[in-house]
Order: structure tokens, then C-alpha cells, then sequence
């Protein structure tokens, strides 16, 4: 059983679980608190969003008689169900949470950034003016997967090769068009494909596509998986290429994927973009707060070092990092609380 794996069961399992654990545990006659479900958009099973959104789901969810909420009053409000649910991606996140089809969503900093700004991806849909952020979660590199075999050994070489840029909707996508741009490949060069993280790695597996775009927290272990295989190379992002993007999409940063991370690989440049928790304006300030003091709670801290690779990056000291939207004012409340907050700090486009 992995570190993973183990630290989860400790927890009651799925949404599902936890809330049948709620209804058990009162005895006849005796009153419960009121169940409160709390929705968070993630992304694909195979990102980084669905396993995170997972893990802080258990960590934050408070229903009666869980024995360690009721230890170390390190669980959101009582009653409080938190459940994550797989999604098309960041763009997909931002516009339901925006119409209010969901609690809460991930997306990466830079999308955020364009939705309230009705740029790029929101050119249609105008300015979303009712985003707010409530946690800057973690980093998220983009990884450009080729063939092992290929003669891929940069972006410019993508030109009339079969490439997956990931689904409309995620982030993934939008970051791999800006890419294209920044290197001048035009996507009328490509033999495109969208398909999710899972789909793409199968097809590179099988030679049907020669390569994708993947963003998410490294080590991810779906490409650690087509490494170890030898069957894929990650490329790099970099040059005056990468500099011309990191101009364009100020929300974006120069990063290195360190040597450690994957099996025959060495230090990979590419660039980087933070991952926001984010909730309409609507929210309830109590529950924002009361999930904020719950995931930042130190007797959660080895839970989340021992989870999926995003975990070891939450820390208290980030979350208010990339405001590209407003901040929510539960969560304002709760890290002008911790001394994480200041006036002067203000959202960057």
C-alpha cells in the first residue's frame, strides 16, 4: 500500500460515505447538525485536479461522529460534506461557477486572469464578474510528452506532426495554443487532436498520435508511467520562445522540471502557472472560512505531505499568492487572521 493510499484510510472514503456516516451516527431521537454539500469542479482522473480535490475533500469534510474532527477540531463546520467531481477542465470550472452550476472549482491562475478580464477563452462570454479566489493551491508545469522513438526535440518540430493539446475546457489546452503561438507553429500545421491526459498517453502508446501537452504537478504518474516504459521523451520549453510567451501571458513563469522527478530523464525547462481555488461571490463567507481553517490547520499538514505530489505545495504562506480575481471575503477574513493578507495587495492581470 502506498504513502497515498494509507493516508487516505484513515479517512470514511468517498462523499457518499461520509455522508451515510453522518445520518449513522446520531443515535435515535438525538439531533444533527445540518448536512452542508459543498461541490469542487476538478478536472480529468488522470490530472492533478481530481486527485487533490479528493484529498482536500476528506480533510475538510465534517460529518457528525468522524472521530478526528471531533479530536482536533481540525475539519471545516460541522456538517459540512465536501465532495470532488471530475470536470472538462479550468475554462469548464470558471464558467460553472460563474453561473453557479457548482460550489467551487480549480483552474490555473492565468485562466482565472483571462475570465475576468473576458479575454482569450472568454472572448465570447464577456467579463465574469463574479469570481472569487479563495486559495493559491500549487504550481503546475507544463510537460510536453513525445514518442521515445520520435525526431521531436522541440516545440518547432510539432510542425505537421499528430499532436493533443488536451479537451476544450481545460487549461492544458490553453496553454499549449499560447505555446504554439509563442514558436510560431500554427495549429493549421498540426494533425490535432483534443483528448484527455489518459487518452492522449494511450494513443502516444499505441503510435497514433506523436505527441501532447499535460500540465499539471510533477512528478505526475502518468508520465512517470510512459518514461519508465521508455516510451515517451519529455521536451523542452525555452529560448526566446519561452520568453516571448512569459511576455504575453503574465500569469505564466519560467520553471525547470528537476532531474529527480522522472526516471532517464534530465532537468526539463518549460514554464509553470499556480493553481486557484475559486467560489462565486455568492458563497457563503462561514463555510469559506471554516474550510480555510481546516486545510491550513497544522494537524492536517502530514496529511497533505503524504498525498498526491500537489499536497507537499499548500502552504499557508502561498495561499494568497496569484489574486488574478478578487479574493473571496471569507477567505480574506481568514488570512487577514493569520497575518497573510494585506490591503496594498491587489489582483494581477
Amino acid at each position: 500500500m502506498g504513502r497515498y493510499t494509507a493516508a487516505l484510510a484513515v479517512f470514511a472514503g468517498s462523499a457518499l460515505g461520509l455522508a451515510a456516516l453522518a445520518i449513522l451516527a446520531a443515535g435515535p431521537g438525538e439531533a444533527q447538525p445540518p448536512r452542508l454539500f459543498f461541490q469542487v469542479a476538478t478536472g480529468a482522473t488522470a490530472g492533478s485536479y481530481f486527485p487533490m480535490g479528493e484529498l482536500i475533500a476528506r480533510i475538510v469534510s465534517h460529518p457528525a461522529g468522524l472521530a478526528r474532527c471531533d479530536a482536533n477540531g481540525a475539519c471545516g463546520p460541522s456538517g459540512l460534506i465536501v465532495s470532488a467531481r471530475t470536470s472538462d477542465g479550468a475554462v469548464a470550472n470558471v464558467l460553472a461557477v460563474e453561473r453557479g452550476d457548482v460550489d467551487s472549482g480549480f483552474s490555473q491562475a492565468n485562466v482565472v486572469a483571462d475570465a475576468v478580464a473576458g479575454r482569450g477563452a472568454f472572448r465570447r462570454t464577456g467579463r465574469l464578474k463574479h469570481i472569487r479566489v479563495i486559495a493559491d493551491l500549487f504550481p503546475e508545469t507544463v510537460q510536453l510528452v513525445v514518442a521515445a522513438n520520435s525526431k521531436i526535440r522541440n516545440v518547432a518540430d510539432l510542425a505537421g506532426k499528430r499532436v493533443s493539446i488536451g479537451t476544450d475546457g481545460s487549461g492544458a489546452n490553453v496553454v499549449a495554443r499560447e505555446i504554439l503561438s509563442a514558436y510560431w507553429v500554427s495549429e493549421r500545421r498540426l494533425k490535432l487532436r483534443r483528448e484527455s491526459y489518459d487518452v492522449s498517453a494511450s494513443l502516444l502508446l499505441q503510435g497514433k498520435i506523436d505527441a501532447f501537452f499535460f500540465q499539471g504537478v510533477s512528478p505526475s504518474p502518468l508520465i512517470g508511467d510512459l518514461l519508465a516504459r521508455g516510451a515517451a521523451r519529455l521536451v523542452p520549453i525555452d529560448g526566446a520562445a519561452r520568453r516571448r510567451l512569459l511576455r504575453r501571458v503574465p500569469n505564466l513563469f519560467a520553471d525547470t522540471i528537476s532531474a529527480d522527478l522522472y526516471p532517464h530523464t534530465a532537468a526539463i525547462p518549460t514554464v509553470s502557472s499556480r493553481t486557484l481555488w475559486i467560489v462565486k461571490d455568492t458563497a457563503s463567507p462561514d463555510i469559506v472560512y471554516g474550510i480555510l481553517r481546516a486545510l491550513f490547520d497544522p494537524a492536517n499538514r502530514a496529511l497533505l505531505d503524504a498525498g498526491p505530489p500537489a499536497g507537499r505545495y499548500i502552504r499557508l504562506e502561498d495561499a494568497a499568492g496569484s489574486l488574478t480575481a478578487p479574493l473571496h471575503p471569507g477567505a480574506e477574513r481568514f488570512y487577514r487572521e493569520m497575518g497573510k493578507f494585506s490591503d496594498a495587495r491587489t489582483p494581477r492581470r
